[in-house]
């Protein structure tokens, strides 16, 4: 039997099932973000301490666009945009504008099979460079061995918007240095100064990716929706709906921990264009991202 409890004083949902071999704890202050779950009695997402929530964006949802906006700058539908600067060091708008929202409880059910949680954030207001309205509705669903995503993004104004979306999970495992990444690629984001996309080249990924690695920081463009991390104790299948998949990699300074996020487009989305959707007004758009353990 699952069962889910709001955490008042905190601001968390926990959910837990009766033998204990699942958990998630979701914060709903900090953008709705899945900030520890275990599945099949394996940790898989820790607090990242000592390492805080502003600087490692973990778990969090990114949008309107994923990764950076180099000098938070962009044109669209012939008016040019200014973002807020949130990367003070780089000079760049970083990971979307939901991040540090607050989403409220929309419904909420546990069985003895799966627990289910749906979340939503209504923008109501015009944000700094993205003058728009919308609504963003989280499904999360927790099985024994299985957590699914589902993001759903209507957009509430009269006129259309770009965006990309994204989410940064990070993982552990008993030993990164024993641990890879497997996906379909031939193609990889190329990232110049302040990791900004220049553009792509061709990739041949034969193998798995070895992260005995001091550090990583790249982006593919995946040729399928599936990415297997592959630990000593378990493997993570991650797998992701939607037309654009991308998979941006990243080992923080923490051991034993990596990001593994999916996006639906790249660094500087709204200005080369790659990925870039446009949402108009009253349309919805929709994508699940789904964690299966083995």
């Amino acid at each position: 039997m699952y069962t889910i409890n709001y955490i008042e004083d905190q601001s968390v949902l926990e959910v837990k099932n009766t033998s204990g071999s699942v958990y998630g704890k979701i914060h709903l202050n900090a953008g709705a973000s899945l900030q520890e779950l275990t599945l099949n009695n394996h940790p898989i997402i820790q607090d990242l301490t000592p390492l805080s929530y502003g600087d490692t964006y973990a778990s969090s949802i990114l949008f309107p666009f994923a990764n950076r906006i180099k000098n938070g700058k962009y044109d669209f539908d012939n008016t040019s945009f200014q973002l807020e600067i949130n990367q003070k060091e780089e000079q760049n708008a970083l990971h979307g504008l939901v991040y540090n929202k607050t989403f409220k409880v929309i419904d909420n059910k546990a069985t003895k099979d799966e627990a289910k949680i749906v979340l939503e954030y209504d923008e109501l207001k015009h944000s700094i460079g993205f003058p728009f309205t919308y609504k963003i509705q989280l499904e999360y669903t927790f099985k024994d061995s299985t957590t699914e995503l589902k993001v759903t993004i209507n957009n509430t104004g009269e006129k259309a918007f770009p965006f990309t979306l994204g989410w940064h999970p990070y993982f552990v495992s008993e030993n990164l240095k024993d641990s890879a990444l497997a996906f379909n690629s031939t193609e990889k984001v190329v990232l110049g100064e302040r990791n900004i996309t220049t553009g792509t080249k061709a990739v041949e990924m034969k193998d798995d990716l070895s992260l005995d690695i001091s550090s990583l920081d790249d982006c593919w463009v995946l040729d399928a929706d599936e990415v297997v991390f592959k630990t000593p104790k378990y493997n993570l299948i991650f797998n992701s709906t939607g037309d654009n998949n991308f998979l941006q990699a990243y080992i923080p300074p923490r051991k034993n921990t990596i990001a593994i996020e999916p996006t639906t487009g790249v660094s500087d989305s709204f200005n080369n264009k790659i990925g870039l959707a446009v949402l108009n007004s009253n349309d919805t758009y929709n994508i699940t991202w789904t964690l299966s353990i083995n």
